[in-house]
């Protein structure tokens, strides 16, 4: 397929993700910011725009992870390829920290993921905090 990602497929994609980014779980709503589409497997790697290899990801997210598939996991020193949505669960590799302004790696994958996209960044737990307070955050599933 095309770069060109159809309005069905973007539709499909939103609901799937549940209008939130598939990696840090950010919500449209709450960044204020439109969500990217993000290629998965990037295009400059022979990924294609399809449901299995496009996801939503906030801005920040879809910056820092660019074109990475793999990313080292600071606990082992090992390369390891990065969180893939669409065929992995993020609660496998993933949870929140304990007042949830903190996504903890629970695997290489987990760990590795939030480094390359700087998923605890200092702007990001500042809202999450916020975010918390009112309510809105950390998603109940």
């Amino acid at each position: 397929m095309s770069k060109y990602i159809p309005e069905s497929l973007k539709t499909k994609i939103s609901a799937s993700d549940k209008g939130r980014c598939c990696y840090c779980l950010t919500t449209e709503a709450n960044s204020g910011i439109p969500m990217s589409y993000d290629h998965i497997q990037p295009r400059s790697k022979g990924g294609e725009t399809t449901f299995d290899n496009l996801c939503l990801a906030c801005r920040s997210c879809n910056e820092f992870k660019a074109d990475s598939t793999e990313a080292i996991d600071p606990l082992t020193g090992e390369i390891t390829p990065l969180f893939h949505p669409r065929t992995q669960r993020w609660s496998d590799h993933f949870n929140w920290s304990s007042d949830g302004t903190r996504v903890e790696g629970l695997t290489t994958i987990g760990r590795a993921t939030i480094v390359c996209l700087r998923m605890n960044n200092p702007v990001i737990v500042v809202a999450r905090r916020r975010w918390t307070i009112s309510g809105w955050h950390p998603p109940n599933d």
